[in-house]
C-alpha cells in the first residue's frame, strides 16, 4: 500500500496546513458543531483561529504554555488544537469525568495559562475548581452557555497574532495516559507526530476531502482523536455531538451524510435499539460489520480497512504503530508496522531480540511522543536511545508481522524464567472442558512466583473426570507448552470478575493471591 495524502502532504505544520486547506478550498466545511450551535468553513475556521490565537497571545499564551480543555465534544477541541499550534503552545484535553481530586492533581501537574471549561451538563463538579484556580496566573474561559466567554474572544479589542516562530518538532498536543505508578503521565505529542501518523491513517482508511466525521467518542482519548486530526488534514468535515446518545447519534448521521464514526459495542446495541422504536437512516455511514441488525442499518464497510481493522498502538504514538491492513495474510495478528515508525523487541537488559522472541515492544519513529510532562524518572525508563518502551510485550514474526502477548507489567517471572500469561491462556483455552481462563501469577518464597489458572469449566461437562481437576488441567498443559508455563494450582469458578467487557485481572489477583510481578517493579 502506497501511503499518501491528498492535501497538505508537505505542510510542515498544522498552523500551516490550515492556511494551505484554506486557501485551496475556502468554501468546504471544516466542522459542524451540532451541541453548541457551531459551522465553519475552512476559511473561517482560520478566522477563527487567528483571532484566538491573538487574544490568547494577549492572555499570556505562550510557546510552551498548557492550555486545557475541560469539557464535552466540541468544534472548539479542534479549534482549541489549532490556535495553540499558530502559538507554540500545548493542548490538553482533559477526562472531565474524572473526580475532583483526580482533576486538581492534573491541573497542579499541568500549570495552565488557560483552561477552558464546560458548565452545561458537567458544571457542577468544575465550579469548586473553577473556584479555586481561576486567577491572574490561570485564567478560566467558559465555552457555553449565556455566561459563555469564549466567542467574546473571536472579536479582540486591540490584540495582534504575534511573529510565527512554530516549530515542528515542538508538542502541540499533551494527552494523559495510564497511571502506571498510581498516577497519570501526559504524553507530548508534536506536530510532527500528528501529522505522521495522519498521512499514514488516512491512506489506511481511505480519508480523502469528502470525508465526513462523526466525533461522538471521547476526544480525550486518541481512538477518537487520530481520526477527528486524520479528516481535517484530508480536508474533509468533522461532525461534533457533545456525548454519545443514540438519537444524537442517528439525527448527526442522517442530517450530515457522515460515513464514519468511532462507536464500540456497547453504544452500537443503543443505536439498534433506537432504530427499532424510530424512522433512521444512517446508510451513509459505512463501518465494521456485526450483527445482521447492525449491518441492515449502515453501509458495510468492505474496504481493506473494513475487513482487516486496527492494529498495535498507544496515545504514545497517537495511535496505531502497526496496521493489520498493511499485511492481511501475515502470521502475527497485529500486522506490520506503520511506514513512519520501526518496530523491535527487547529483553529485561535493554538487548534488542531477533525474531521470533518475545520481549518488549519497543517503537522509534515520526509518531513517537518526545517525554512524558514531567516526569523525568518515567522517560528514562522507558527509553532506550531513540526507542520508545511501550510497557507491553510482543513478538516479531519470521514474516516481520507483530504478535501481540500482552502487558508487561503482568509478566510472570518463576525462577530464571519469563512466563506470559496469554501463552498459557491460549494453551488452557484448547482444553475441550474450559469455557473460560485468566492466568495470574502469585507470589512464591522460593521461585518468586507460581502460575495460577482461574478456570470456569463448561456447564455439560463432568467435573469429577480426571482431565476436568485440577491436576488433568495442569497435566493437559506439560502435553502442549513447555513445563515451566504450566500452572501450579487451578481455581474453579462459576464466572470471571470483568470490567468493560475485559477480564479483571485486578480483581483476580486480590481475590487469588496474585502478585509480585516484576514488570511493574522496573526501575
Amino acid at each position: 500500500m502506497q501511503i499518501s495524502s491528498e492535501a497538505g502532504a508537505q505542510a510542515p505544520d498544522l498552523y500551516t496546513l490550515l492556511t494551505e486547506l484554506a486557501q485551496q478550498s475556502p468554501d468546504a466545511v471544516a466542522a459542524v458543531d451540532r451541541s453548541f450551535g457551531l459551522r465553519s468553513t475552512y476559511a473561517q475556521l482560520l478566522g477563527r483561529i487567528d483571532s484566538l490565537a491573538a487574544v490568547w497571545h494577549q492572555w499570556g499564551v505562550a510557546p510552551g504554555s498548557r492550555v486545557v480543555w475541560l469539557g464535552q465534544n466540541s468544534a472548539r477541541v479542534l479549534e482549541g488544537i489549532l490556535a495553540c499550534a499558530r502559538l507554540g503552545a500545548i493542548f490538553c484535553p482533559l477526562n472531565w469525568r474524572q473526580t475532583t481530586a483526580e482533576l486538581e492533581f492534573v491541573l497542579e501537574d499541568i500549570e495552565p495559562a488557560l483552561v477552558i471549561w464546560q458548565q452545561q451538563e458537567i458544571g457542577e463538579e468544575l465550579q469548586a475548581l473553577h473556584d479555586k484556580y481561576s486567577s491572574s496566573k490561570q485564567r478560566w474561559l467558559q465555552h457555553d452557555g449565556e455566561a459563555g466567554q469564549y466567542e467574546d474572544a473571536l472579536t479582540p479589542a486591540g490584540a495582534e497574532l504575534p511573529a510565527s516562530a512554530i516549530n515542528p518538532e515542538a508538542p502541540v498536543l499533551m494527552l494523559y495516559t495510564a497511571a502506571f505508578a498510581g498516577k497519570p503521565n501526559g504524553a507530548l505529542l508534536s506536530h510532527i507526530a500528528v501529522m505522521a501518523q495522519n498521512v499514514t491513517f488516512t491512506a489506511v482508511r481511505n480519508i480523502d476531502s469528502q470525508a465526513r466525521y462523526l466525533n461522538v467518542g471521547p476526544l480525550f482519548h486518541v481512538a477518537t482523536l487520530l481520526e477527528t486530526m486524520a479528516t481535517f488534514q484530508a480536508g474533509g468535515c468533522n461532525v461534533f455531538i457533545r456525548r454519545a446518545d443514540a438519537q444524537a447519534i442517528c439525527e448527526a448521521i442522517e442530517q450530515e451524510s457522515c460515513d464514519g464514526a468511532f462507536l464500540l459495542p456497547p453504544l452500537i446495541e443503543q443505536v439498534i435499539a433506537y432504530s427499532q422504536e424510530h424512522t433512521v437512516n444512517i446508510k451513509s455511514l459505512r463501518a465494521l460489520a456485526g450483527s445482521p441488525e447492525w449491518n441492515a442499518l449502515i453501509t458495510v464497510d468492505d474496504s481493506l480497512w473494513g475487513r482487516f481493522p486496527y492494529g498495535f498502538g498507544q496515545t504514545e504514538t497517537f495511535g496505531y504503530a502497526s496496521y493489520r491492513a498493511l499485511a492481511t495474510d501475515g502470521i502475527g495478528s497485529m500486522g506490520k508496522a506503520s511506514p513512519v515508525v520501526e518496530i523491535c523487541m527487547f529483553d529485561n537488559t535493554g538487548a534488542p531480540l531477533p525474531a521470533g522472541e518475545t520481549g518488549e515492544i519497543g517503537v522509534r519513529g515520526a509518531t513517537v511522543l518526545k517525554e512524558y510532562w514531567r516526569r523525568p524518572a518515567l522517560n528514562q525508563q522507558r527509553r532506550i536511545g531513540d526507542w520508545h518502551l511501550c510497557n507491553d510485550l510482543g513478538r516479531i514474526e519470521a514474516d516481520g508481522t507483530l504478535t501481540f502477548i500482552g502487558p508487561k507489567e503482568r509478566m510472570i517471572r518463576s525462577g530464571q524464567e519469563n512466563i506470559y500469561p496469554v501463552e498459557v491462556e491460549l494453551c488452557l483455552a484448547t482444553h475441550p472442558a474450559i469455557a473460560e481462563v485468566a492466568v495470574i501469577g502469585v507470589p512464591d518464597p522460593k521461585w518468586d512466583q507460581n502460575v495460577k489458572a482461574i478456570v470456569v469449566l463448561e456447564k455439560s461437562v463432568d467435573v469429577d473426570a480426571p482431565e476436568n481437576t485440577e491436576a488433568g488441567i495442569i497435566e493437559f498443559c506439560k502435553q502442549h507448552i513447555a513445563s515451566y508455563k504450566k500452572p501450579k494450582h487451578v481455581a474453579f469458578v462459576e464466572t470471571l470478575p470483568r470490567s468493560g467487557g475485559a477480564i479483571d485481572y485486578a480483581a483476580l489477583d486480590r481475590d487469588f493471591g496474585g502478585g509480585g510481578y516484576p514488570g511493574r517493579d522496573r526501575k
